[in-house]
């Protein structure tokens, strides 16, 4: 598992001069999982952004990296009070908080809130077809988003966004696949997800979505009700014109 960090606080004990000289300390954990063996507490000195002591719970006691932070780590590791107490740190700070993020944010796994499968416009090629499977709403981050042509795994021609972050822990992706239809070929979009107890799969309908079919239907419907008025008018002016007898002018 990839180490991660969680900084609890921060401590400054500044001394500003006229150019901006800075003296501070900072305390954090260090952790890949919420288990003790696997958690380092830290108490880092720094002069103007430089680190010259440091107590590690790893090491046990204070180690200096400067001629001045070698002096103050003698000095301290001396006082077996002040050690004791910095051992607790570990547990009394870090362990319980990093509990309390594991459950209520590392652990937190939420499903994709919609996976949609569209056609969209090829940026030019020899295919005829380019296919988009969007996955929104999800987390954590890493998740699987494969192509199924009759049931089976393609990478071919397929190209795939980095997971997008929305903003609010969640995340979307954005695959596409780039390919030439055959005819009674089956082709799927398949997203895997720790969230998710089995892959979501949707497969690609080629016929016109059912807002198209609506936009052609309506379309139709106005074209034949246009005709039957024009057809209308023109027996109208037919018969209008039957009764009239024409005399010719001089």
């Amino acid at each position: 598992m990839a180490s991660s960090f969680l900084g609890f606080s921060l401590l400054f004990l500044s001394l500003n001069a006229a150019d901006g000289f800075k003296n501070y300390a900072a305390s954090y954990c260090e952790f890949n999982s919420s288990e003790m063996k696997d958690i380092e507490y830290i108490l880092s000195f720094y002069y103007n952004k430089d680190e010259y002591l440091r107590y590690s719970s790893s090491v046990g006691e204070f180690v200096g990296y400067t001629e001045l932070g070698v002096k103050n780590a003698e000095r301290l590791n001396r006082d077996t009070a002040q050690l004791a107490a910095l051992r607790a740190q570990k547990e009394r700070v870090c362990k319980n908080n990093i509990e309390k993020w594991d459950s209520g944010i590392l652990a937190k796994k939420v499903p994709p809130s919609d996976v949609t499968l569209s056609s969209v416009t090829p940026p030019g090629g020899k295919h005829t077809h380019m296919l988009m499977c969007s996955v929104y709403g999800f987390y954590p981050k890493h998740i699987s988003v494969k192509w199924l042509r009759d049931g089976k795994v393609t990478t071919s021609d397929v190209t795939s966004t980095e997971e997008l972050a929305d903003g609010d822990w969640y995340y979307q992706i954005h695959s596409h696949l780039e390919f030439t239809p055959r005819s009674g070929e089956k082709v799927s979009c398949m997203v895997e997800h720790i969230s998710l107890s089995e892959p979501v799969i949707r497969d690609w309908d080629p016929s016109l979505p059912e807002s198209e079919r609506n936009k052609i239907a309506i379309g139709a419907s106005g074209l034949i009700l246009g005709l039957i008025l024009s057809l209308a008018g023109f027996i109208y002016y037919k018969r209008k014109m039957k009764g009239r007898i024409l005399v010719p002018t001089n």
